[in-house]
């Protein structure tokens, strides 16, 4: 017995034409586990965010991507002005914004030191 002839094996391996039915349902289904899984919640939030940056106007109460948490007293193009402290402004890029706080948390931050 030879250990390395394959060629009695190789005979009898029929080559497949094309991409069988099982293939084709098996590469569908990948595609459909990511759009569900990676693509479409990603798009979800992308809009949602754009959506929070178009409507951000003066007085809106916002934490940034950093962890800053202010009142928004300026809108520009690109840019927001936020009071981070009385007397203190700083400015910020729209896209920083993570999310908008209720009216009125600020104020009941300062008020538990």
């Amino acid at each position: 017995m030879n250990w390395f002839d394959t060629a009695s094996y190789a005979q009898d391996a029929a080559p497949r034409g094309g991409l069988g039915m099982i293939d084709l349902m098996l590469l569908a289904g990948f595609v459909l586990i990511f759009y569900f899984l990676l693509w479409r919640p990603q798009s979800k939030r992308r809009k949602e965010h754009q959506a929070l940056m178009g409507s951000l106007s003066k007085g809106d109460e916002v934490i940034t991507a950093g962890g800053l948490v202010g009142q928004i007293t300026k809108v520009e193009e690109d840019f927001i002005k936020l009071q981070i402290a009385p007397n203190m402004e700083i400015r910020v890029q729209k896209s920083a914004v993570g999310s908008t706080l209720p009216k009125g948390t600020l104020k009941t931050l300062d008020s538990n030191k």
